[in-house]
């Protein structure tokens, strides 16, 4: 199969962007990147570490640069933090390197996901379901600028929601994908 653009997935944090991501460039036989886990191997240090040290903003603009960078790689898929569609400059380099894919998750099945990982900055508040209620409804329309929304629902499995990615980007623009 031909990948003619990078796949780049957005969404919440426990959306499933990294487990599908994977599968996808599994399938596609395609590099995956995963801008979290660059950033933290960059840094030499976890994301709540960055968050604790440097703040939000510098973490912000680190996630930017790496991101631009992984795009330039050239077509791959790509899992971005929950974050990182939310600053205009990575929408608009998205959508000149890439189809962007909103895995959209509702907020029990988020929540069911991310409740017991203490590895999410953002969370960490006295009520983190609640802040992760105000998260999601604050980004849901930023996110629905996406060029594609897939629902992530909780009883599907990985194989499940890539196939529907998989159909959502041949619906959209077949020439992103060519071949079998």
């Amino acid at each position: 199969m031909v990948m003619r653009r990078n796949i780049v997935l957005i969404g919440m944090m426990g959306a499933g962007k990294t487990a599908i991501g994977g599968e996808l460039a599994r399938r596609l036989r395609r590099p995956f990147s995963d801008t979290d886990a660059e950033i933290e191997r960059a840094a030499a240090m976890t994301i709540p570490e960055i968050f604790a040290r440097d703040g939000e903003d510098f973490f912000r603009a680190r996630e930017s640069e790496v991101l631009g960078r992984v795009l330039a790689s050239g077509p791959g898929v790509v899992s971005t933090g929950g974050g990182a569609w939310l600053r205009p400059e990575n929408r608009a380099r998205i959508g000149e390197e890439g189809v962007s894919v909103w895995l959209d998750c509702d907020l029990e099945t988020l929540w069911h996901r991310v409740r017991h990982r203490p590895t999410r900055p953002l969370l960490q508040t006295p009520d983190p379901r609640g802040t992760l209620e105000r998260l999601l409804a604050e980004r849901s329309p930023v996110y629905a600028q996406a060029d594609i929304r897939v629902p992530a629902q909780r009883g599907d499995s990985i194989e499940q929601t890539a196939d529907r990615v998989l159909d959502a980007i041949r619906a959209h623009d077949p020439a992103i994908l060519e071949g079998k």
